[in-house]
């Protein structure tokens, strides 16, 4: 039995073998400066020097917001901004205690969250102050300062007398009548009532020499109203209106001695 040619490998098929050989192998190499033209390597730098200036303002923003945010937390959220004291100025007939009371703020709560309106009413309420307000030194101190009410006139209250300020308020009691205040009787001195701010009104009418004379605003109602003066003088004032009229006659009729001048219709006066 014969047996057919044998296919052998002449040179075209170990020539297809040689290029058939391992594969080949590929490697990206970083090319150096010198191979990038310097017209590229200036329009790279322009580029990121565009994105560097496009990004700053952000990132200063969002520096700005996280210290803002620091700061915020440490005043408001945290004690190291607290309350520590608090200051009182101009106080004389309210002591520091009742004004700190009055403030009502607890030591140790943040400065900045203090309602300082609301503490300067609560203070304000106080009977001997006319007005009140209160700011913040940092880092931990309120400041109050007082206005306090000056009295213009007393009242009897039994054995003691009431000072009032200018408004009819009656703020302060005090055993003896102070020297130098006008004494006003009526029978509720305050600022809402009609017969407090009659005699105050009267008070203001009067004349330096009126004044030095005088001894009791007597208010018995408001067309009632009379003056007593030094050596049991009287003058009938009648109602507070044309007070400037009636204290320019009564103070005109002083040097006569009467005993009593009748000045409550100013135009047609009476005296004995």
């Amino acid at each position: 039995m014969s047996q057919g040619p044998t296919r052998g490998r002449g040179p075209a098929a170990d020539s297809g073998a040689t290029r058939r050989g391992p594969a080949r192998r590929w490697q990206l190499v970083r090319a150096g400066s010198d191979a990038v033209p310097p017209s590229t390597r200036r329009f790279m730098a322009r580029a990121r020097q565009r994105r560097m200036r496009a990004a700053l303002p952000w990132a200063v923003a969002a520096g700005v917001l996280a210290v803002a945010g620091l700061v915020a937390w440490t005043v408001l959220g945290t004690g190291l901004f607290g309350v520590r004291e608090v200051r009182v100025e101009g106080a004389d007939l309210v002591t520091p205690v009742q004004v700190h009371d009055a403030v009502g703020v607890p030591d140790g709560v943040p400065l900045a969250q203090v309602d300082l309106a609301a503490a300067a009413r609560r203070v304000g309420a106080l009977p001997a102050v006319e007005r009140a307000t209160v700011s913040r030194d940092w880092p931990g101190t309120l400041v109050v300062r007082v206005t306090e009410r000056t009295p213009v006139a007393v009242v009897p209250q039994g054995e003691a007398f009431a000072l009032i300020d200018r408004s009819g308020t009656a703020f302060r009691t005090v055993d003896q009548r102070p020297a130098g205040l006008p004494q006003v009787t009526v029978a509720r001195p305050a600022a809402d009532d009609p017969g407090t701010r009659a005699a105050l009104e009267v008070l203001g009418a009067l004349t330096p020499e009126l004044r030095a004379e005088l001894v009791d605003v007597h208010v018995e109602g408001l067309a009632r109203i009379s003056l007593r003066l030094r050596g049991d003088r009287t003058v009938v004032w009648g109602d507070a209106s044309r007070g400037t009229d009636k204290a320019r006659v009564a103070t005109a009729l002083l040097d006569e001695k009467p005993d009593r001048i009748d000045v409550s219709a100013p135009d047609v006066v009476t005296f004995r």
